[in-house]
């Protein structure tokens, strides 16, 4: 994947389009677009991963971890547990709650 093709993935990821991101790291709304032929500067590139919420690296392939596996805390036939006690469904919505309320903080939730 390019450069461009891992920022728009991870932005999808966030609930947020090319553009918001741009603007969340203070760049010109079609900036990261015009990556997909042009070298970002490297500052730029940092302030794009600090909005996402992850590093350079991750931005630009390098440390892609092909064994993650991801898990929606909505799935029904997921059992979560915390420190060697399973979560009941009572704690299991709060913590999604509690998710929701930080996303609507931090500006980029989808709901």
């Amino acid at each position: 994947m390019t450069l461009f093709d891992n920022i728009k993935r991870i932005a999808k990821n966030r609930g947020l389009n090319l553009k918001e991101v741009a603007k969340k790291s203070q760049l010109g709304e079609n900036a990261i677009y015009r990556w997909k032929n042009e070298t970002p500067r490297i500052d730029s590139l940092n302030r794009v991963a600090n909005t996402l919420g992850v590093t350079v690296a991750e931005l630009t392939g390098e440390t892609v971890n092909k064994n993650a596996k991801q898990a929606d805390i909505e799935d029904e036939d997921l059992m979560l547990a915390f420190d060697g006690m399973e979560i009941d469904e009572e704690d299991k919505q709060a913590i999604i709650e509690l998710l929701k309320f930080r996303r609507f903080q931090k500006g980029n939730n989808k709901n």
